[in-house]
């Protein structure tokens, strides 16, 4: 079981309990109804079919007509009638099957009732005709194996009801748990990692601070901790800005209107602008664009800051006298943005978590690990895709590629002239 997702497991199980729990409780009370409902229903049906009987013999004034009317081949007490006459002391008249003994209580009823005769529920009523009391009975046994059967069917719909509502209580409170669970220990130790990446150059102003009020110093020591401060401030100020940023994408409230860009111009300009970052490390930079226009939709200051973002790993990571090329193509309905670069690239198995906040794939020195985590929101919301992969050049290959806003025709890009040869 996934060591993240252990509480939710186990919230998803008292869920998935306490609903089956509700669930079966509700079927309970609804089966009970409709099994009193059913032999209820089936009682009155007897009912009226005895008073029925009662008021024949009432008009006719005879039991003639009920002598041979029991199936002695049929079930014992079964739909026939049974009848019985009594005199006005109890003794038998005549009755219609001698085998059954009705008690002497129910010999002078008048209302409906269940009596057992001869080890069979049978429902009697009975009325005085003439000088004697007649008594009408049926056996219950059609009731009985009705209300067997309903018990049986509810029994069986019930099991399943129940399988069915547990397995997805548990499913769905799996699956809703889960991302709310994921990104609670996203925050927590986004929390986390922002708290320590403050941290560090937090201490390191405190400690030159406390250095400098500590004893007299001369002043080029003043000038080196006043130019670590200085350092460690606009490290704090980058990292707070990416921060708020984040911040800000994570809200609706956020996200900028899209509106049409064109790549191959964004991308010659965020060039220009690395043209001496490039040439203090002594990189090769070039773009390549083709004549027609690659327009897709979103937010020109958005993409600039994705190019900004690609642009500052690729020459940080490429060595002295390595290469950098920006390459904007076109992909059939998709506009392509490369940027390739001549470093150590990313291991295959660092590639799934380089978009994760404060995440590095390696170990050198420098940025919080917050420019892919941006690049990445940003692809995201302006509904790019990204290839991760090896470049020609023998480092990192980032591709983002766009659904094309303006139709134009991709052909052989152009390349402009390299900046910052070494």
């Amino acid at each position: 079981m996934n060591r993240r997702l252990e509480r939710v497991q186990v919230a998803a199980l008292r869920v998935a309990i306490v609903s089956t729990a509700i669930t079966a409780a509700a079927f309970a009370i609804v089966a009970f109804v409709v099994v009193m409902y059913v032999t209820q229903n089936l009682t009155s049906q007897i009912d009226n079919r005895l008073v029925a009987a009662l008021n024949r013999i009432a008009r006719t004034g005879s039991l003639s007509q009920f002598q041979d009317f029991h199936d002695v081949n049929g079930p014992r007490f079964g739909p026939p009638l049974l009848v019985w006459a009594f005199s006005g002391d109890g003794t038998l008249l005549a009755t219609n099957d001698t085998s059954a003994v009705l008690p002497g209580i129910a010999r002078s009823t008048t209302r409906a009732s269940t009596v057992r005769v001869g080890g069979t529920d049978v429902r009697v009523a009975g009325a005085t005709v003439g000088s004697a009391v007649v008594v009408v009975g049926q056996g219950m046994d059609a009731v009985s194996e009705a209300r067997s059967t309903v018990i049986g069917a509810e029994a069986i719909v019930g099991g399943v009801l129940l399988v069915v509502v547990f397995l997805g209580a548990l499913a769905i409170g799996r699956r809703v748990g889960a991302p709310i669970e994921l990104a609670r220990q996203r925050q927590l130790q986004f929390t986390a990692d922002a708290s320590h990446e403050l941290r560090t150059p937090l201490s390191v102003i405190e400690a030159q601070t406390s250095l400098a009020l500590a004893q007299e110093r001369d002043p080029a020591w003043y000038r080196a901790a006043f130019q670590r401060i200085s350092a460690e401030s606009r490290r704090i100020r980058l990292l707070v800005d990416d921060l708020l940023w984040l911040a800000r994408v994570d809200t609706s409230a956020g996200v900028p209107g899209a509106e049409p860009v064109e790549v191959g111009v964004l991308a010659r300009q965020a060039v220009e602008r690395f043209t001496a970052v490039a040439e203090a490390g002594g990189v090769s930079l070039a773009v390549f664009t083709p004549p027609e226009p690659q327009v897709v939709a979103g937010s020109p200051e958005w993409l600039d800051r994705l190019l900004g973002v690609l642009l500052d790993n690729a020459c940080k990571y490429a060595p002295r006298g390595g290469r950098v090329a920006v390459t904007v193509s076109g992909d059939g309905g998709r506009v392509r943005l490369a940027v390739e670069d001549s470093g150590p690239g990313i291991a295959t198995s660092e590639r799934p978590r380089i978009f994760d906040r404060f995440h590095r794939a390696t170990d050198r020195a420098g940025g919080a690990g917050l420019g892919l985590a941006i690049a990445d929101a940003v692809v995201r919301r302006t509904q790019g895709r990204w290839e991760v992969g090896t470049s020609g050049l023998g480092g990192a290959s980032m591709v983002v590629s766009w659904p094309r806003a303006l139709s134009g025709a991709a052909e052989a890009p152009r390349a402009a002239p390299a900046a910052g040869a070494p």
